[in-house]
């Protein structure tokens, strides 16, 4: 797992089951928590970086599935 993490989900907290439950019943809004950068920046270089790590990602399985398929064939 990179520094960014494994989607693009980093700026958003992760509720528990129980906090995912209670913001079901909350509708003021009240609960609902992010994740904050420091800067404007530092957020947009997370998210460019997370990016294209799941993109890194993405391509390494298609190779990996195109060297499968060519084994096989």
């Amino acid at each position: 797992m990179s520094k960014y993490g494994e989607d693009t989900g980093f700026l958003f907290a992760a509720p528990s089951f129980f906090q995912g439950f209670a913001s079901a019943l909350d509708l003021g809004g009240t609960l609902v928590e992010y994740n904050i950068s420091t800067t404007p920046q530092e957020a947009d270089l997370r998210a460019i970086a997370s990016d294209w790590a799941i993109t890194g990602k993405d391509i390494q399985a298609a190779i990996e599935n195109l060297v499968e398929e060519k084994e096989t064939a």
